[in-house]
Formats: C-alpha cells, structure tokens, sequence
C-alpha cells in the first residue's frame, strides 16, 4: 500500500506558499508508516519546530489499474474521506534551498492521518464538498472540491501513468488555504459537509 499526495492543487494554497500554479498534478508519496487512523493522537517529532497541518480528501483506491482513461476513473475508488498532511515546513523549506528532495519533511512517522472512509454514493455532488478543519474550537481551513484545479478523475488518470495503482492506495488530493502550524496540546476537529470525521489531539 502506498500514500500519493497531490501538492499545489488548488490555486489559492499555491499563492499563499508563493508556488507557480502547475500545469500538471504535482505528486509524491508517504510511507505506510506515516498513517494513523482511529483518529489516535499525533506526537509532535523532535526534529521540527515548525510542523503545519494540511486537510485534504483522500480516495481509496478498489482495484489494480494502469494508465487509467479519465472516463473510466470514477470505476478505481469507491470511498473517500478526510486527511491531514503533515508537513515539517521548516525541513522542507531548508531542502528546497539546497534543492534537495523533501520527503524528510513529507513522510515521517504518523505524518498522514486518515478519518473513517465513507461512499461516494452518499453524496449528492463529490466534486461540489465542503470540509473544514477547527483547532482548538476554531475555524482554520476551509474548502471545496470544486476547487480542485486537478479533478479526482485527473489525479487518477495521470498518476497512473506512472506507477500502478494497487487495491488499497490512497491518494491525498490537495489543500485548501490557510495552512498553519500545530502545537503540543491542540485539539484537531475535521468535518466533511456537516459530519465530523477526525478529531485527536497533539501530543
């Protein structure tokens, strides 16, 4: 099983990080290690003071595909849910300068953690969702999947291309603005429309 992780894809996180919008879907991967689900907490790592939460929706891929058509996408997931892409954005910015790859700051332990995944036949519009993240009772990030520059179906087509896509994958599809930093003691609560699906604390 493998994490794929989407960056820059929607335009106003590209501006407030000072990036170029892309032209194609920028990807890179986790490590299964970085996933945490049962909403356990997240334990702030010693090798970062600057580790920034990223909400995102996050497809479950069902079946073994290849070079995948955009119209037949739709057949290669079947659920999706909430994720938080945790980013150590000190190490990140420290690699880019060095332009250095920046999985350090990308793929640590427990840096991906992942809500209860729900079907995609239960909403009315997947490309029309709302999901916001609350620190600590307040609102930090908001979004849309309407926003998204690159589609569900876009993201899947095009990372397929790559690298095959096995039954269990899952794909972290962008953020929203309003990025921030986490710290020891906050409280993390993530809604998908009006359901609450992630809520643990950092420790």
């Amino acid at each position: 099983m493998k994490i794929i992780c989407i960056g820059r894809n929607y335009a106003e996180h590209a501006r407030e990080l000072n990036n170029p919008l892309p032209e194609k879907p920028v990807f890179f991967l986790k490590p299964d290690s970085a996933l945490v689900i049962r909403n356990r907490p997240f334990f702030y790592p010693d090798f970062s003071s600057e580790i920034h939460y990223e909400l995102e929706i996050v497809l479950r891929i069902n079946r073994l595909g290849k070079s995948i058509p955009e119209n037949f996408a739709p057949l290669y997931y079947s659920e999706l849910a909430l994720g938080i892409d945790f980013t150590a954005r000190d190490l990140q910015s420290e690699m880019k300068k060095k332009g250095l790859p920046w999985e350090i700051a990308k793929g640590f332990d427990y840096s991906a953690p992942v809500s209860t995944f729900l079907p995609v036949g239960g909403f009315r519009d997947i490309h029309s969702l709302n999901f916001h993240l609350e620190i600590n009772g307040k609102t930090v990030q908001k979004g849309n999947t309407a926003d998204m520059i690159f589609s569900f179906e876009q993201i899947i087509s095009y990372v397929s291309r790559f690298m095959t896509l096995k039954t269990g994958d899952l794909i972290y599809t962008g953020t929203p603005p309003g990025v921030g930093p986490v710290s020891i003691g906050d409280r993390l609560v993530a809604y998908l429309e009006n359901e609450k699906l992630m809520d643990f604390p950092v420790k």
